[in-house]
């Protein structure tokens, strides 16, 4: 009982370390990302692939209203999981930083720049009085100068982490599981759709349906980011056997 009480001071206090070095409020932000549907990403020799899940509280939710993949720039793409708005947020930051690289330099930001000018923000959420951490995790997917991909990972605390492939979200340990197995297979962006896919219907109770869900690939030739429409979804996921039954894409 003691130790519960002692908690609950160092949850009311969000920038105090408690006495064994944690921040709970931190802690419970990762447990915000956990609650949110899935997002995985994936680096190919041939560019960067972004796949997500979303749920649908309703039939009559319009499916296009569930945005988990933004474009950041013309060659970056930022997949969320966890709080919607918080975010919308660090996305619409990451779309000002990325203008501003442009405007003052005259080039476009590369990916790790960004991802380390998100994270700094992110951190300072964690030691200000009168805030809390953001309760998200991003996916930023890029392609820097030169056609090489690359795919990085925000965490609550402000920690950026580097992955050739990567999940984030509800039922993580299951879809990274997957992506371990089939990324040494990896050749192709159509490769890696498959297996971002492969890595969702694993999080997933049954097979998928393409309403609520998005994807988008970022070209290495091009650097050029490019959504999926659903029913380019619905297709793949028709062909690799991952559709429900009981869902047709909108070309049936």
């Amino acid at each position: 009982m003691m130790q519960n009480s002692q908690q609950q001071a160092y949850d009311r206090g969000i920038t105090i370390f408690s006495p064994d070095g944690r921040l709970y409020q931190v802690e419970y932000a990762r447990e915000a990302v956990k609650r949110g549907t899935a997002a995985v990403g994936i680096r190919t020799p041939e560019g960067v692939v972004l796949a997500a899940d979303g749920r649908l509280r309703s039939e009559l939710q319009v499916a296009e209203s569930v945005e988990k993949i933004h474009k950041a720039d013309d060659h970056l793409g930022v997949a969320t999981a966890g709080h919607a708005a918080d975010a919308r947020r660090l996305v619409d930051m990451a779309r000002r930083r990325a203008q501003v690289e442009k405007l003052r330099y005259g080039e476009a930001v590369d990916t790790e720049t960004l991802t380390k000018a998100i994270t700094d923000n992110i951190q300072e959420f964690t030691q200000t009085g009168g805030a809390r951490p953001f309760g998200c995790a991003l996916l930023i997917a890029g392609v820097d100068d030169g056609g090489e991909p690359r795919l990085f990972e925000t965490d609550p605390s402000g920690t950026p982490y580097e992955w050739k492939a990567v999940a984030v979200g509800g039922n993580q340990r299951e879809a990274q599981d997957r992506l371990e197995e089939g990324y040494d297979d990896l050749q192709t962006v159509d490769d890696g759709l498959r297996l971002a896919f492969e890595a969702l219907a694993a999080t997933a109770d049954g097979d998928l349906t393409p309403e609520g869900m998005s994807a988008a690939t970022i070209d290495a030739e091009t650097a050029t980011f490019e959504a999926l429409e659903r029913s380019e979804i619905g297709a793949h996921l028709d062909e690799h056997g991952l559709l429900d039954e009981g869902s047709e894409s909108d070309e049936e």
